[in-house]
């Protein structure tokens, strides 16, 4: 294993303990044009958003999006950011006029489901929680908690 190859799995490490300081710091220390790969992308869009850094978040996911347009991963990401931004209905349009691989996702549809009901678009959120839940019944639990689905609260 190189130190590139270190870094970047350090950086993932640091991800999920939620050390921040110390991702960028390994980000950092890669060539240029490795830090836009899109795995190393990818840490940096979800470090942005465990720092709720939405704006720069958002312009990573856009990144990622273009270079893995049939990935789902980045288009989940955009849409996400575009919703903390307050920019709900185009969020939701980005997640719609994603690729296909998305349907494959239950986040699609609960991310979705969240975006559907904060537009006050009950009847569909309703639905597309009922595909999430379905493709993942672990999401019904989180779903109770969510802020976002509190005016479906009755109906989970």
């Amino acid at each position: 294993m190189d130190s590139h190859e270190r870094s970047i799995i350090a950086a993932q490490g640091y991800l999920e303990l939620g050390m921040f300081r110390d991702v960028w710091r390994e980000i950092h220390s890669l060539p240029a044009a490795l830090q836009e790969s899109a795995g190393v992308l990818e840490i940096s869009v979800l470090s942005f958003m465990g720092e709720g850094r939405w704006k720069e978040a958002l312009e990573v996911a856009r990144r990622l999006r273009v270079q893995r347009p049939s990935d789902p991963g980045g288009f989940i990401h955009e849409a996400y950011c575009l919703h903390e931004l307050g920019r709900t209905r185009e969020a939701l349009d980005t997640l719609l006029n994603g690729p296909e691989s998305l349907h494959k996702k239950s986040v699609f549809f609960y991310n979705a489901a969240c975006y559907r009901a904060q537009l006050g678009e009950v009847k569909d959120a309703v639905k597309l929680l009922g595909v999430a839940f379905e493709m993942d019944g672990s999401l019904r639990r989180s779903a109770k908690h969510d802020p976002d689905l509190v005016s479906l609260k009755d109906k989970l």
